[in-house]
């Protein structure tokens, strides 16, 4: 059985939430499939109502632009990597085991099973892989920082910084590993798959598992 989830995100981002609607969910879902079928760059609000069977000023009352379409969609998949990570380390007292299933939820996130019909989370992994980097990387990231946009992720990263020193309290960077392992967890994904010559590891299809391999390696050899 699913798990049934709601996930609460900066009301700043949209105009009126898309998880309360049929419509709004349509958008979401359909967002999600044209962003991993044609890229940020291809992807308009004219194509979406098309797919969705209704019109633009539709969209737009749900979302001011296509910018914001990806801070929700980047911003909801942070917060669902963070649930993971709360319902899976909830009885683990370890930090060092902590570390390993954070390090798990990171790239197995889009494997999981939440009961939502309308968001496609291997669709969606693909778009923070290829896409979600764009969020913060704009003129606009200080403005859109001090709206709180990025608060999730910057909570998701305070809580594996402070497991980190848990493990070792005279670790000098903390956030930059935590950081740095969920960049890893995506951008070696894609380097696999589009840009071999930049990581040692392989995908094949959905089997990551070297990704949470060398992961491990790195936070091992990094703090002990």
């Amino acid at each position: 059985m699913g798990i049934e989830i709601k996930i609460a995100l900066n009301e700043g981002l949209y105009l009126k939430d898309p998880q309360d609607s049929v419509l709004g969910r349509n958008i979401i879902k359909h967002s999600i499939l044209l962003l991993s079928d044609l890229g940020f760059e291809a992807f308009n609000f004219k194509k979406l109502s098309l797919e969705i069977g209704s019109t633009e000023s539709s969209v737009y009352r749900y979302f001011e632009n296509k910018h914001l379409v990806l801070i929700y969609l980047v911003s909801w998949y942070w917060e669902w990597v963070a649930y993971l990570i709360r319902i899976n380390t909830l009885n683990i007292n370890d930090p060092k085991r902590k570390l390993e299933i954070i390090i798990n939820c990171f790239v197995s996130a889009s494997f999981e099973n939440p009961s939502i019909d309308y968001l496609d989370k291997s669709k969606l992994h693909s778009v923070i892989i290829a896409e979600g980097i764009k969020v913060y990387r704009t003129k606009d990231v200080d403005e859109e920082y001090g709206k709180g946009y990025f608060r999730n992720y910057k909570q998701l990263i305070t809580t594996v910084a402070g497991v980190i020193s848990e493990i070792n309290p005279t670790f000098q960077y903390p956030y930059a590993l935590a950081s740095n392992l969920f960049e890893m967890s995506n951008n070696h994904i894609y380097f696999a798959k589009h840009l071999p010559r930049l990581t040692d590891i392989s995908v094949y299809g959905n089997t990551v598992d070297e990704v949470e391999i060398m992961l491990n390696y790195f936070t091992d050899k990094l703090l002990s």
